[in-house]
C-alpha cells in the first residue's frame, strides 16, 4: 500500500502532453466562437502540436524496447555465462533418465567422459530418479559418488513449445562429504556405557572345589579384560559379578557384527566348573548426559536378566535390541530371595490399605490361581483384599465354577469398574503373572497407586511395569504360582490356605509345566509338595484340566493339517471363530510336541476377522519367544504367544515363516 503511494506522489509533478492538448482545444473552440480566422490558424497549429506529440511518443517507445531487448540479452548471456561456470555439479535430464546436458563440475564428480543420451541411473548406480521426484525438494538420504557424498535438490522447468520434450529436471549436487565426515567422526567418538554381570557366579563357585575358584574367577575377569582390550575400553570391576566398560561408539558397530561373541568365550570356560558360566550384558548408548547412558545401559543388563540372561540388550535410545539369549535360563537351587521377598511383601501388606490383585487379560490357570494364592496371604494379614477379573473365559471356567461355591469369594472377585472406586492412594496393587502394563486386566489402576507389586516368570520384553515397590521376577521357576506358593510359605509359620486354593495354585504348576514334563526344577517339586501337603488332590486338579469331546474334535483336525516345515517345526492353522478358539489353539500346540520328531509347534487362529493369534510351544531346543518376539508377541523359550492386528491367516502365516526363517539365519551367523 505504501509503495502504491509513493509511485502516485512521483508522477504527479511529471507533464501529461494528452491535458495540455485538451485545454489548447478548448480555448480554440472559444477563440473560434469570436474570431473563426484566428481560431482556423489554431486548430492547423494544434494538429502539428498533436503530430509532434505522437512522433515524439513512438521514437521513445522504440528507444525503450531497444534497451529492454538489450537488458534481456545481458541478462541471458549473464545466465548462461553463470550457469556453464556454476561452482557445483548440475545435471540436466529428461524424465526417463536420459542426460541432455552437464557442466565440467559433474564430470569430475562421476570421473568419466560421454554422458550425453546415457541414463542418468547408469553413471550413478545408487541414485533412484522415481525417488528424487517424489521428494518436494530433496532427497532424504545421501548421495555417495566415488567416496565423495552429495545431497540433491532439483527443479523442474517447462521449455516453450518448439522442444520437442515439455519439461526438463535440473539436478544440483550439492557436495557434503565434509559435513559427513565430520557427522562419522563425531558418531565414532560418542560413548558407550556397557555393564556386565555374571548371571550364575555365586551357583558356580557353590559347586566346584574351593581350590579351583580362584582359577575360575581369574579367568573369568582375564577374558572380560581381554574383550574390553580389544574395543580399547576402560574396564573396572565393582562388585565380585560385575563390570562397567566404557568405550567409543565406532567398535559397537564390530560387536554387533560378532554378535558380542564375548557370550560364547565366558560360556567356554573349563576351570574345573560344573556348569556354564554366563553373563548379562547391558550396552547404553546416545544418552543425552553419561548419567543417562549409564540409565541406559543399567536398565538394559537388568532386562537381559530378566529375560534369563546369557545374552546382550543394546539400548540406543528408545530403540532395543536382543543378541544371544537362546540357552535355558539354570534354576537357581537359593531361596534366599523368595524369603526377602515374602518378608517385605508380608510389611506393606500390613501398611496399606486393601490389596487389588490382578493378572493379565484372558486370564489362565497361572494368573487365577497365583491371584488367589496373594489374595489369601492379605486376608491372612486381615486386610480385605480383592482379585480384578473381567471375563471368564473356557481355560478358567472349571476353577472359577469352584470358586463361587465358595461364598467368601462371591464379592471377591471383582470388575475393573468396581476397582477403580475402591483403589486409593495407601491400596497396594499386586500384578500376578505379567509384567506388560497393557497386558494388565485393568491397566488404568496402574495410574491409581504408588504402591504396586510385580511377581511374574516369563522372559521381560521392552515394555515393562516401572516404578514399582518390589519386584519378584524370576524366570527361571516354572510358573507365577510356584513363586507366590515358596511366598506363602515364608509368610507365616506354616502354609495357611485352604483346599480349593491349593488346587488352584497346583493347578497352574501343572499348566505351566505341562504336567511337570516342561521348565521343571527341584524348587517345582518343592512347591507341588508343599501343596499336596496344604490338601491339594491331584485328582481335583487333573479335572480342571478336562475338556469336551468338541473340543477334542477341533485339537484332533488341527493336527491332522499340519505342516512340517524345516524338518522339525509343525505349522497348523484354526479357521473356526469360537470363545474357545486361544484355548484348542493352545492345547493343539501341546499335542503336536508329542509328534516323534517335532521340537517346536505353532498354531494360527482367529480372534476375529482381522486380528489372529498364534501359539507356539518347543521342547527348548528352539526358543519361540525370540520367535514370536519378532511378530510383536513373548513369553517363555518353550512357550509363546503373538497376535497381530488387521491381517489374515494366511497372512500372518507368511510372518511367522518369515521370523522362523530369520531365527536360524541369525543361529547360523553366530
Amino acid at each position: 500500500m505504501g509503495s502504491t503511494k509513493k509511485s502516485k506522489f512521483l508522477r504527479m509533478p511529471v507533464p501529461d502532453t494528452r491535458i495540455y492538448l485538451i485545454i489548447i482545444f478548448i480555448f480554440l473552440l472559444a477563440v473560434f466562437y469570436y474570431n473563426k480566422t484566428i481560431g482556423i490558424m489554431g486548430i492547423f497549429l494544434l494538429a502539428y502540436l498533436i503530430y509532434y506529440n505522437l512522433k515524439i511518443s513512438n521514437i521513445r517507445r522504440a528507444e525503450w524496447t531497444r534497451y529492454i531487448e538489450r537488458l534481456s540479452s545481458d541478462i541471458d548471456s549473464a545466465t548462461k555465462y553463470a550457469v556453464l561456470n556454476l561452482p557445483i555439479p548440475l545435471t540436466i535430464v529428461e524424465f526417463d533418465g536420459t542426460i541432455t546436458w552437464y557442466n565440467p563440475k559433474f564430470l569430475d564428480v562421476v570421473d568419466c567422459r560421454d554422458l550425453l543420451e546415457k541414463n542418468i541411473q547408469d553413471v550413478v548406480h545408487n541414485f533412484d530418479l522415481k525417488n528424487i521426484l517424489q521428494n518436494e525438494n530433496e532427497l532424504s538420504e545421501l548421495i555417495e559418488i566415488n567416496n565423495r557424498y552429495f545431497k540433491v535438490v532439483y527443479n523442474i522447468v517447462k521449455l516453450p513449445r518448439e522442444h520437442t520434450s515439455d519439461y526438463i529436471i535440473m539436478i544440483y549436487w550439492i557436495e557434503v562429504t565434509k559435513y559427513k565426515e565430520l557427522s562419522k567422526k563425531y558418531e565414532d567418538e560418542q560413548m558407550v556405557v556397557g555393564v556386565v554381570q555374571i548371571d550364575n557366579y555365586d551357583d558356580v563357585m557353590q559347586d566346584m572345589e574351593e581350590a579351583k575358584r580362584p582359577l575360575v574367577a581369574a579367568e573369568i575377569e582375564h577374558r572380560i579384560n581381554l574383550w574390553s582390550a580389544g574395543i580399547n575400553g576402560l574396564i573396572r570391576r565393582y562388585a565380585k559379578d560385575k563390570f562397567i566398560v566404557i568405550f567409543s561408539h565406532e567398535y559397537l558397530e564390530k560387536l554387533e557384527a560378532k554378535k558380542f561373541d564375548i557370550l560364547d568365550d565366558i560360556r567356554e570356560i573349563n576351570q574345573g566348573n560344573n556348569m556354564p558360566i554366563t553373563l548379562s550384558v547391558g550396552i547404553g548408548v546416545y544418552g543425552e548426559t553419561p548419567l543417562q547412558t549409564w540409565e541406559f545401559a543399567d536398565g538394559a543388563k537388568d532386562l537381559a536378566l530378566g529375560r534369563g540372561g546369557d545374552q546382550v540388550v543394546l539400548k540406543k535410545g528408545d530403540k532395543i535390541s536382543f543378541y544371544g539369549g537362546k540357552a535355558k535360563a539354570v534354576e537357581k537351587r537359593t531361596k534366599v530371595k523368595a524369603r526377602v521377598i515374602s518378608h517385605a511383601l508380608r510389611q506393606l501388606m500390613d501398611e496399606s490399605a486393601n490389596v487389588i490383585v490382578m493378572g493379565h487379560k484372558m486370564a489362565d490357570l497361572d494368573a487365577l490361581g497365583a491371584a488367589l494364592g496373594i489374595y489369601r496371604a492379605a486376608k491372612n494379614r486381615g486386610k480385605d483384599a480383592y482379585i480384578v477379573l473381567n471375563e471368564v473365559n473356557p481355560a478358567i471356567e472349571g476353577l472359577i465354577n469352584r470358586i463361587y461355591r465358595v461364598e467368601e469369594y462371591k464379592n471377591a472377585i471383582i470388575h475393573c469398574d468396581e476397582a477403580k472406586f475402591i483403589i486409593e492412594n495407601r491400596s497396594l496393587l499386586v500384578v500376578v503373572d505379567t509384567y506388560r502394563p497393557n497386558f494388565t486386566e485393568c491397566p488404568e489402576l496402574l495410574e491409581l497407586t504408588d504402591k504396586i507389586v510385580v511377581i511374574d516368570h516369563h522372559r521381560r520384553g521392552t515394555e515393562f511395569i516401572e516404578n514399582t515397590v518390589l519386584a519378584y521376577h524370576e524366570i527361571y521357576a516354572s510358573s507365577t504360582c510356584e513363586l507366590v506358593t515358596e511366598i506363602l510359605s515364608y509368610m507365616d509359620d506354616k502354609i495357611n490356605i485352604s483346599q480349593m486354593e491349593a488346587e488352584a495354585l497346583l493347578a497352574g504348576i501343572s499348566m505351566d509345566t505341562k504336567n511337570f514334563t516342561f521348565k521343571t526344577g527341584v524348587r517345582t517339586f518343592e512347591a507341588a509338595s508343599l501343596l499336596r501337603r496344604a490338601g491339594a488332590d491331584t485328582t481335583s486338579v487333573k479335572q480342571l484340566f478336562e475338556n469336551d469331546f468338541s473340543t477334542i474334535i477341533a485339537k484332533a483336525e488341527i493336527v491332522k493339517r499340519a505342516e512340517i516345515i524345516y524338518e522339525t517345526i509343525a505349522v497348523s492353522m484354526l479357521r473356526d471363530i469360537s470363545k474357545h478358539s486361544q484355548l484348542i489353539a493352545a492345547q493343539a500346540a501341546d499335542e503336536l510336541l508329542s509328534v516323534k520328531g517335532i521340537t517346536a509347534s505353532f498354531v494360527l487362529g482367529r480372534k476375529s476377522d482381522t486380528i489372529v493369534f498364534i501359539s507356539g510351544r518347543s521342547m527348548g531346543d528352539i526358543n519361540v519367544q525370540i520367535i514370536l518376539e519378532k511378530l510383536g508377541g513373548g513369553g517363555h523359550m518353550t512357550v509363546a504367544g503373538a497376535q497381530i492386528e488387521d491381517t489374515t491367516l494366511e497372512e500372518a502365516r507368511a510372518k511367522l515363516e518369515k521370523a522362523i526363517e530369520e531365527y536360524f539365519e541369525e543361529g547360523e551367523e553366530e
